[in-house]
This record gives C-alpha cells, sequence and structure tokens, in this order.
C-alpha cells in the first residue's frame, strides 16, 4: 500500500468515475485501475462495486475511506510543517470545521488575518454539522472545531464563545416582528419544517416541546439548511433557525423573523480542542485568530442576536 494507491483511491471514491479520477491526477486510465486493484489484492476484498453509473464505495471501501483521508492529511500537514521550516514565524497546516451557519461571515476575516499575521500557515476549512464536526475533531481529521454546546466529549476541551437565541423564521407574508415573540404553543397551529434528528436544534426544539406539552404539526424534515430555507420561502411552513443562519434573507425582508417565546430557546456555540493530543503551536496561533474574528463579528453586529462569552 502506497501514497500512489490510497490517493488514486481517494479520487476514485470522491468523484465516483474512473475517467474522471484519472483526469484530475494527469494519470492514464489503466493506472488508476491498477491502483485499485493492488490495493483490493493486498486488502483481500473489493472496495468498488462496478456499476452501469460508476463506482459505488463497499463496506470495506466506506472503511478505508476514512483511514486514508487521515493518513494524507497527517502527511499534508508534515510536509507543510517541514517544507516551510526555513521560512521564519509559525508555519504548518492547520484544518479548521466550522458550522454552516457561521461559516460565511468568519471564513474571510479569518483568512484575511493569517495572511496578514502568520502568513506561513495554511488553512483548510471544513464545514459540517455539530456531531460531523465533533467525530471529525475526535479522528483527527481537523485540528479544531466550533460545536454546539450540547455536544459531549470526554476527548474535547471547550470553550464557550457565543450565545444566540432560536427565531421563528418564515416568509416576508408572514410578518414576524423582532419586537413580537411567538410563543411556542402558538407555533404549534402552524406546519413547521424541521432539522432532522440528531440536529442539535432539533434537539434543543424536542425538548422545549416536552417541557411545555406541545406537539408541533411538521410538514417535512430536512439535514440541509438550504433546503431548510427554501421550503419556508415556498409556503411549506414555518422554522426554527438562530437569525444569523438567514441573516441575508432577514435584512433583504425575503424572510422575516420573531424570538421564540414560552419557553425561549438559546444555543451556545463553543470551540472544541482534543483533549488526548498536543495543540502544535501553528494551531493555537489560528485559534487565537478564530477566537477573536469570532468575537470582532459579535461586537460589529455583523453576527445578529449573538452574544460574547468568552473572556
Amino acid at each position: 500500500m502506497d501514497l500512489k494507491q490510497l490517493r488514486a483511491f481517494l479520487t476514485v471514491a470522491e468523484t465516483g468515475n474512473m475517467t474522471r479520477a484519472a483526469d484530475i491526477l494527469h494519470l492514464v486510465q489503466p493506472a488508476i485501475s491498477r491502483h485499485i486493484r493492488l490495493l483490493e489484492e493486498e486488502l483481500g476484498a473489493p472496495l468498488f462495486e462496478r456499476e452501469r453509473y460508476g463506482m459505488v464505495l463497499t463496506e470495506t471501501g466506506h472503511t478505508l475511506v476514512g483511514y486514508a483521508r487521515r493518513a494524507m492529511l497527517e502527511l499534508d500537514r508534515a510536509r507543510a510543517e517541514i517544507g516551510s521550516t526555513a521560512v521564519a514565524g509559525v508555519n504548518g497546516l492547520v484544518t479548521l470545521g466550522l458550522l454552516p451557519s457561521t461559516v460565511d461571515m468568519l471564513s474571510g476575516p479569518l483568512v484575511t488575518a493569517l495572511a496578514s499575521r502568520h502568513p506561513g500557515i495554511q488553512i483548510r476549512l471544513a464545514v459540517g454539522y455539530a456531531g460531523t464536526l465533533l467525530q471529525w475533531l475526535e479522528t483527527g481529521e481537523v485540528d479544531a472545531a466550533l460545536l454546539y454546546g450540547a455536544e459531549r466529549s470526554t476527548d474535547i476541551h471547550t470553550m464557550r464563545l457565543v450565545e444566540e437565541p432560536l427565531w421563528v423564521i418564515g416568509p416576508a407574508e408572514a410578518r414576524l416582528r423582532k419586537n413580537k415573540p411567538m410563543a411556542l404553543a402558538r407555533l404549534a397551529q402552524s406546519r413547521v419544517v424541521l432539522p432532522s434528528a440528531p440536529h442539535g436544534i432539533r434537539t434543543l426544539v424536542e425538548h422545549a416541546c416536552a417541557v411545555a406539552q406541545v406537539t408541533l404539526d411538521i410538514s417535512a424534515e430536512t439535514n440541509a439548511l438550504s433546503v431548510q430555507r427554501a421550503l419556508v420561502l415556498g409556503g411549506h411552513g414555518l422554522t426554527i433557525l438562530p437569525p444569523i443562519a438567514v441573516a441575508d434573507d432577514l435584512r433583504a425582508h425575503r424572510l422575516s423573523g420573531a424570538p421564540l417565546a414560552d419557553p425561549a430557546i438559546s444555543r451556545t456555540i463553543v470551540l472544541g480542542l482534543p483533549a488526548n493530543r498536543a495543540t502544535a503551536r501553528h494551531v493555537r496561533r489560528t485559534v487565537e485568530l478564530l477566537i477573536q474574528t469570532t468575537r470582532h463579528v459579535i461586537e460589529s453586529g455583523v453576527w445578529l442576536e449573538g452574544r460574547w462569552l468568552g473572556d
């Protein structure tokens, strides 16, 4: 098993196509096929099902993907750190995990700050929901991540950064207003679009409903913020989100929103770092800038309704 084989395997897994993988890696297709065949012979199991419309990972293939990605990431980290030893300052590769609702407002300022303060640091931004980010953090696929306070792991140290309320979000014609909170019992009179379990917001909403003895009329569930937004815009129901998740739509009056009340629900966003391995200096410097950037977007009002909790 060598790096060329792993790189070929991962590229086929990501594209689902031998020809496309060959184009990306600037190889001929027989070379890609040979790399895959040698891997399968070494492991003693097929990695792909050859189907009519592409290559589909087998159970063995899914298992190998996780290990292969981590192996390639560690090598990239080593290459970035060793290859930049002649450069003055802090150097290395840092992979950060960001939540979908935070990536747009944090990524630009963070990359700008890194380029100015630590040009030797290479940054990779991975976007995912909190449960996925927690898993990546535990397995080492990311160096640090923003999570919800509800996420728990003995292998992760957390620092509280932001508290934000959950709002009822609807189309503009719903005429929801910031100064007119909507009770959870009243929301139960409307159709509702919710994130799929075990999304953090879904867990908070279900707990509040149990306490208030309220049953919501759910029209649809989705694990994609874009779909949740589209369904609300399409008139399929109201939803529950932090206002920052649809800030542009609220400012443009495409959507309207009101704080959820009786009970009010808020969520806490924390910074997660691994407790079971050392945090390298270049990761610490990047995390410091992430914290500073988060505080700045709170204090400047970019993060709608966000409240800073850090020191």
